[in-house]
């Protein structure tokens, strides 16, 4: 998920109005749990500031710190002592229905398992851990198999419930290959000493977000929801077709067209003669300017995007400065299918239009251009007339080097 993560963790990317996090706490909240442990560890501070103790949202939340992270049953592990009974755990990087987890304790309640896994039936499970299952009982777990020797199609979906009896099993258990502590092995350990692991099918809403432009998939696809809500000022000349939330302190000038879905979060200024286009999320303090346009985008808190620019298909970090006259293209010029570098590897985003995605604090200078699937990274200046068509790293200053000829004009 990089650039986006380097100054937050994962779970804190904002989607279809709201981070992450927050569709597990309240998926949680309406399954009847409010009490919530959240472990945290990179960036925990941001985390901790959004949330705080959880009374906004009518939970009870605490706050365990995984100083090392060392895999996913380590972090389990660091609830021992801290909780009695059952509980469930989820991957906070995730999208789950409340029905999910209402299913998922009643199977526990019914069934009196020590631990239960919630399997999603997919068509390539190549990049999941994949079960086994006799009946509903698991009897062998494989972590991303080669497809066609996957002994199933049902996935983990990283949802658990489990019982104390899962600590035992996680002092038992080794580091895997990439040097981690896994929470599958502590399961397979409970499989081989023949304890009731069980597994609950389930066609209940689940989101799984590995890669930038997966956002925009579960932007839309929460937005298409969307109920009207105009808390703050629209002026006379605006024009709105379709569903639009405005927050509180937010103003729509006049000449602006708004074609919902359009989310614009409090104390954002949108126009004069702004076009929003369907499945844009405008965070909080966003500022767009005049003549802009944007489509299918998110624009993260505090960014400003100055006038007759145009942003398409893309993710924008907060507290950027998009300059006068900056365009992103979101179009090969072959019709193909976007590509982007993943960890040095040229990846298919499976999408025919997808812009950039920005890191925090980048500024553009006037009249810069982007190619479809750059990446830039945190803090870096693009200078004006620029026109970008690889990955930025971090910090980097970036100039157009161009020779100035001045004549005089009586003796050319």
């Amino acid at each position: 998920m990089r650039p986006l993560t380097l100054s937050r963790p994962k779970t804190m990317v904002p989607v279809g109005g709201k981070p992450i996090l927050q569709y597990n706490v309240e998926a949680l909240r309406e399954a009847g749990i409010d009490e919530i442990i959240l472990i945290v560890g990179y960036h925990e501070e941001v985390i901790k500031e959004y949330f705080q103790d959880g009374s906004a949202l009518g939970v009870k939340i605490t706050y365990i710190t995984q100083s090392e992270r060392l895999g996913t049953a380590h972090a389990i592990g660091t609830l021992a002592g801290s909780i009695e009974g059952a509980f469930v755990i989820l991957n906070g990087d995730i999208i789950v229905d409340s029905q999910l987890i209402k299913d998922l304790i009643s199977k526990y309640n019914s069934d009196k398992a020590r631990t239960i896994l919630t399997l999603i039936e997919v068509e390539d499970p190549s990049q999941f851990g994949v079960v086994e299952v006799e009946d509903d009982r698991i009897v062998n777990l494989v972590e991303k198999p080669l497809q066609s020797e996957a002994p199933s199609n049902l996935i983990n979906a990283g949802i658990y419930l489990f019982d104390e009896g899962i600590f035992q099993a996680i002092e038992k258990t080794g580091k895997s290959p990439r040097g981690e502590y896994e929470i599958t092995d502590s399961v397979k350990i409970q499989i081989d000493e023949d304890e009731p692991v069980l597994g609950l099918e389930s066609n209940d809403k689940w989101v799984d977000i590995g890669r930038p432009w997966e956002l925009l998939s579960v932007n839309e696809l929460y937005l298409k929801d969307l109920e009207s809500q105009i808390w703050g000022e629209v002026e006379e000349g605006a024009t709105i077709h379709g569903p639009v939330y405005l927050g509180k302190d937010s103003i729509i000038r006049s000449g602006s067209y708004i074609m919902g879905p359009v989310y614009i979060g409090e104390g954002c200024d949108v126009g004069p003669n702004t076009f929003l286009r369907k499945y844009t999320y405008l965070c909080n303090n966003v500022r767009v300017g005049n003549a802009v346009e944007i489509k299918n985008s998110i624009i993260m808190e505090g960014t400003n995007v100055n006038h007759l620019s145009y942003v398409g298909d893309s993710i924008i970090g907060a507290n950027c400065n998009i300059a006068a006259g900056t365009n992103i293209a979101n179009l090969r010029f072959d019709d193909e299918n976007v590509k982007l570098t993943v960890k040095e590897e040229r990846i298919d985003s499976g999408r025919r239009k997808l812009g950039v995605i920005f890191a925090d604090g980048v500024k553009t200078g006037i009249n810069t251009s982007f190619n479809p699937g750059v990446k830039v990274g945190l803090n870096c200046r693009i200078g004006a007339g620029a026109i970008i068509s690889k990955d930025i790293p971090s910090n980097k200053i970036v100039l157009t080097k161009s020779n100035m000829i001045i004549q005089d004009n009586h003796n050319p």
